[in-house]
């Protein structure tokens, strides 16, 4: 929900993302690789579920990035009215003509 007080130049932090989930299956992988190469089955395990846990955020991060910006309102739309608690408005409260 827009509220007017998001920051005109909001950035999204999905590259840093993308880096660090790459970062994760790098390590995740290699980890995985050493501790089956010592017979630490437990250990080779936790890192093959990192791997593939890494793997899919840096899917989904992928997806976003090539989707592309999204529209969003300019300054010349105004903020919408804030949700209160799910209750529409109470007949006579909003603009128009009264009954």
């Amino acid at each position: 929900m827009r509220t007017g007080s998001e920051p005109a130049t909001a950035r999204s932090a999905l590259r840093m993302r993308f880096w660090l989930s790459l970062w994760g299956v790098l390590w995740a992988a290699f980890g995985a690789t050493v501790f089956s190469l010592v017979e630490r089955p437990g250990w080779a395990a936790a890192c093959a579920v990192l791997f593939v846990v890494a793997a899919v955020d840096l899917v989904v991060v992928t997806r976003h990035l090539r989707q592309g910006p999204h529209w969003q309102p300019g300054r010349d739309i105004p903020p919408y009215e804030p949700d209160h608690g799910g209750r529409g408005r109470r007949p006579g409260t909003g603009p128009g003509p009264r009954p």
